[in-house]
This record gives C-alpha cells, sequence and structure tokens, in this order.
C-alpha cells in the first residue's frame, strides 16, 4: 500500500487480534509445497509477522523480508520474530508500488488480503512480479466478502456485509477481491501457463472459534478504521454502529453459529 490507498481496517487492536491468529498453516497453506530451504521471500503487507515468521522457518536458512506500509506495525513485527527466535527474517516499512529491491531479488513474492485494500492491484502485481526471479513464486491470497456466508440468518450481519462494500467502494477498493485475483494476475501480464487459481477457506464453528471472531468484528464495528471511515464518509452514524456490533454478539451466542470466510488464492510464476 500507499500513502494513496486507505487500509479499511486500520491497526485497532481488534484489528491485530485477528491478524495475530493467522499463521502459514491456516493462511497460506496453498503456498507451502512450493516453498524449500533455502530461498529468498519476500511477504508484502506482513503485518504483526505472525504468517511471515512461520514462513521463515519453512524456507530456513533463507533470508525473509517482511514488508509493510505501517513503522507501527513493523516494529510489532520485529517484536514478534525477537520472542520467537526467528534469525532469518527481517521487516521494513516500504510501499507496495515501489518496492525497494533490485529486479529479480527473491525466490517468492507472498502477500495476503493485501490486493483488496488498493486502489491498483494490477500495478502491485507487476512489481511484485519485477522483484521476482525468472521461475519464481508470487502468492497472493484475498478474501470476498459478498461470498462469506454464515448461519442462522441474521439482519444485523447482512447489514454489516453491506456496510462494508459501501465503505470499501467509497476507499476506491474492492471488497471481492478473492473471486477477481486469477483475472488480475493474467492483467499484470503473467503467462497463464504459469497460473495456478484457488480458493481456500476460514470456518469459525466451535463455541471458542465464534466467541472470538464474533467479538472481534463486534469491537472492529465501532472501534477500528472501519467505524471512523464508516463516519467519516456519512455512510453510518454512531447508533448504526452500535447495531451491527449487537448483530455481531447476538450471532455469536448461537450454540448451531457457523460461519465460512471464502478466499481466492493464486500462485503465478514469474
Amino acid at each position: 500500500m500507499s500513502s494513496q490507498d486507505t487500509y479499511t481496517h486500520g491497526h485497532h487492536e481488534s484489528v491485530l487480534r485477528s491478524h495475530r491468529w493467522r499463521t502459514a498453516e491456516n493462511s497460506a497453506a496453498y503456498l507451502l509445497p512450493a516453498l524449500l530451504p533455502g530461498q529468498r521471500l519476500l511477504d508484502v503487507g506482513c503485518g504483526p509477522g505472525t504468517v511471515t515468521i512461520d514462513l521463515a522457518a519453512r524456507v530456513a536458512p533463507g533470508e525473509v523480508v517482511g514488508l509493510d506500509r505501517s513503522a507501527v506495525v513493523v516494529e510489532m513485527a520485529r517484536e514478534e520474530a525477537a520472542a520467537a527466535g526467528a534469525t532469518n527474517v527481517s521487516f521494513t516499512a516500504g510501499d507496495v508500488y515501489a518496492l525497494p529491491y533490485d529486479d529479480d531479488s527473491f525466490d517468492v513474492v507472498h502477500a495476503h488480503q493485501v490486493l483488496q485494500h488498493l486502489t491498483d492491484p494490477v500495478a502491485a502485481l507487476r512489481e511484485m512480479r519485477r522483484v521476482t526471479r525468472p521461475g519464481g513464486v508470487v502468492a497472493v491470497r484475498d478474501a470476498d466478502y459478498s461470498a462469506m456466508t454464515w448461519y442462522p440468518p441474521s439482519d444485523g450481519l447482512d447489514e454489516w456485509r453491506a456496510l462494508y462494500h459501501e465503505v470499501t467502494e467509497a476507499n476506491h477498493a474492492e471488497a471481492d477481491a478473492g473471486r477477481m485475483l486469477h483475472s488480475w494476475v493474467l492483467e499484470a501480464g503473467f503467462d497463464p501457463a504459469g497460473v495456478v487459481p484457488g480458493a481456500g477457506v476460514w470456518c469459525y464453528a466451535t463455541q471458542e472459534d465464534r466467541t472470538w471472531w464474533s467479538d472481534l468484528w463486534a469491537d472492529r464495528c465501532t472501534e477500528s478504521d472501519f467505524a471512523r471511515q464508516a463516519l467519516a464518509h456519512g455512510l453510518a452514524d454512531d447508533v448504526a454502529l452500535e447495531h451491527l456490533a449487537d448483530g455481531w454478539r447476538q450471532w455469536g451466542t448461537y450454540p448451531d453459529g457457523w460461519f465460512a470466510v471464502l478466499h481466492g488464492e493464486v500462485l503465478a510464476r514469474a
């Protein structure tokens, strides 16, 4: 991301709570078979670094670099790596549209939940391809909000999703990026013969998972940048946001509750 883009979620604790749950296994499983010891890997939009650190363990002794627009989050990632004893990973602040690396610098370039927030995802993919060595892999994964589904039905969650689409549209971003990744990769100039599209899912259905997922989204609806942007764009008021938070909390109490997040996934050879 760059200063021209608006990160819909921001870095409120409720957002970081979600990001720190992510691992290579639950968020980059489609990429793992392509990883080999000794590879050099760039993780674009690394956030607090949990996935980055997991990937570093997979390619050790290869070098891994995590890059994020937020210097504050980069410092969090450095602390996370130090606590994990990860010595082959470093973190830096940077812009996905102007990566601070030479051509053909990495064997793997990875971006998880990044392209959905960009005003020009195709330009970002071209830049990611630039720094990938010939024969290397660019790996991207993004959620698709229209494809998210849940049970039992909830008017509150329906209204939340509608507002989320309105906010991201106002930000000139794409909430349904998951279904568009394949198209964007091809538009960025990757050879179709080297492109492998797919899909993955997160599912929250146990009592523990439902409580965690509903509580963090209830907090996001009133405390995160998503809430601030909804107010700033005139798309909701405080009462409406509290109503959405109540909808999330209510859904989280259902003993038969089930929520699935569909993601598009693409591996593309440079």
